[in-house]
């Protein structure tokens, strides 16, 4: 179960998985992306499942964990990677609703869509949680204080999850990239140049990674990856 599909690294990993022969739902907010995804993949021959959820609601997160088991089987495998940023990042135009609204989506719905599928995956005895963070979630930059709370408080969620979930054969990671050439660039107030970008990593590579991860045998956890263009 992918959410945060639509685009960028979300869109890489769920084509990713697909190729690999998992059964994949791909979920997000934009129909008409998820559409265009499963056409995509349809034309190479392989399926996915889609469905239109806000990962910041619990109810859309708690209703596509039923809904991905019911039409494809218990979850193994959550890759979390809804996430946002906005152009008012400095604390002298950041507001307690940009706030509310970053954390939301960055941290809050990490949260929900866990605690969608966790019971299940704990009844089990087995399941991989892995989330999308940022490099901003472990250095100190600009990105502003709303992102890197949120991208923190993912990393310290994931890693408390490993703890109390281990014996229960439930595995976390928390992937942390560098600069990637994604549409969340829009939301910085100065976009990276070209030439900074061409330098960037783009979503396959990141998703290629979390692949990687998902792929190692149960005995095998990495509870935290970085992922830096070699520029950096």
């Amino acid at each position: 179960m992918v959410v945060g599909a639509s685009s960028g690294i979300g869109r890489e990993t769920a084509m990713l998985f697909a190729r690999e022969g998992a059964r994949v739902m791909a979920a997000a907010r934009r129909e008409e992306r998820l559409l265009q995804l499963q056409q995509d993949l349809a034309a190479e021959g392989f399926a996915i499942e889609i469905a239109v959820a806000d990962a910041a609601r619990v109810a859309d997160m708690e209703a596509l964990a039923a809904l991905t088991a019911e039409r494809l089987g218990p979850i193994d495998i959550l890759v979390y990677n809804s996430g946002t940023n906005v152009k008012d990042r400095a604390l002298t135009r950041l507001t307690p609703v940009i706030w509310d609204r970053m954390i939301s989506v960055n941290l809050n719905g990490a949260y929900y869509a866990t605690q969608a599928v966790l019971p299940a995956m704990r009844q089990r005895g087995a399941g991989h949680l892995m989330y999308v963070a940022s490099i901003s979630g472990i250095v100190p930059d600009v990105s502003g204080a709303a992102y890197q709370a949120s991208k923190r408080g993912m990393l310290g969620m994931a890693h408390a999850i490993r703890v109390e979930e281990k014996e229960n054969g439930i595995r976390t990671c928390v992937v942390c990239p560098g600069l990637v050439d994604t549409e969340i660039l829009e939301n910085r107030p100065v976009k990276p140049s070209a030439e900074m970008l061409s330098k960037a990593l783009q979503p396959v590579d990141v998703a290629e990674a979390i692949v990687a991860v998902a792929k190692l045998p149960a005995r095998a956890a990495v509870p935290e990856l970085q992922l830096m263009p070699t520029c950096l």
